[in-house]
């Protein structure tokens, strides 16, 4: 099937009732000083009540058993229509109800890539990205997958009207590899540009 650029072809107003996943609401607080004020923020309506976590992030660690190949992680793109272009992500989507984080971050990461990992490496605390629009939160798990010998690339198991490329990007290059796609034009998310940044910065004070 040949696949044709995706574009916005329009952007109107939409009611909070008209919404499938997220709604807006209206919060009123007091501040520091017991003045009462308001605020808007977006709430997405699919939040697992088993954890109260609304997604989770993976970063898979590849390794080979022969070291045939530097250790490396998997980056996504995926067009995004709110910002109208491909954005560079970590395989990510949404834990469905009665789902443990690590089980999401294990099928996600299957459907997403292919990739099969062999076991949890490490689970971070419940984060929040944007907390002056949404409450919305996540986890970020590491995975590992280790390989018998080369790299492999495993079909992914997308999901009808799901578009998305992999690639396989050694961890010690993964700044670099963001900073190639911002020349290219698309845009990479802000997490996973704080861990590449992160992570180039360890290795520099190291």
């Amino acid at each position: 099937m040949v696949h044709s650029t995706p574009k916005i072809i329009s952007s109107t107003e939409m009611s909070a009732s008209e919404a499938k996943w997220i709604t807006l609401k209206k919060i009123k607080y007091t501040d520091q000083e017991g003045t009462e004020r308001v605020w808007e923020c977006a709430e997405r309506k699919t939040r697992s009540k088993s954890t109260g976590v609304d997604a989770v992030a993976v970063l898979a660690v590849i390794r080979s058993k022969t070291n045939a190949f530097p250790v490396s992680t998997i980056v996504i793109e995926q067009y995004r229509p709110p910002i109208g272009k491909y954005v560079i992500e970590l395989p990510a989507g949404l834990v469905d109800e009665g789902e443990t984080v690590e089980q999401a971050a294990y099928r996600e990461l299957h459907e997403e890539t292919g990739f099969t990992a062999d076991k949890v490496l490490q689970v971070s605390p419940v984060v929040v990205s944007d907390p002056g629009m949404t409450n919305a939160n996540m986890q970020l798990a590491v995975l590992s997958v280790v390989l018998e010998d080369k790299m492999e690339t495993p079909v992914p198991q997308l999901d009808p009207g799901e578009y998305i490329v992999t690639r396989v990007v050694e961890l010690a290059k993964l700044q670099t590899a963001l900073e190639d796609y911002d020349k290219k034009g698309f845009v990479v998310d802000a997490r996973l540009s704080h861990l590449a940044s992160g992570f180039a910065l360890a290795n520099l004070l190291l």
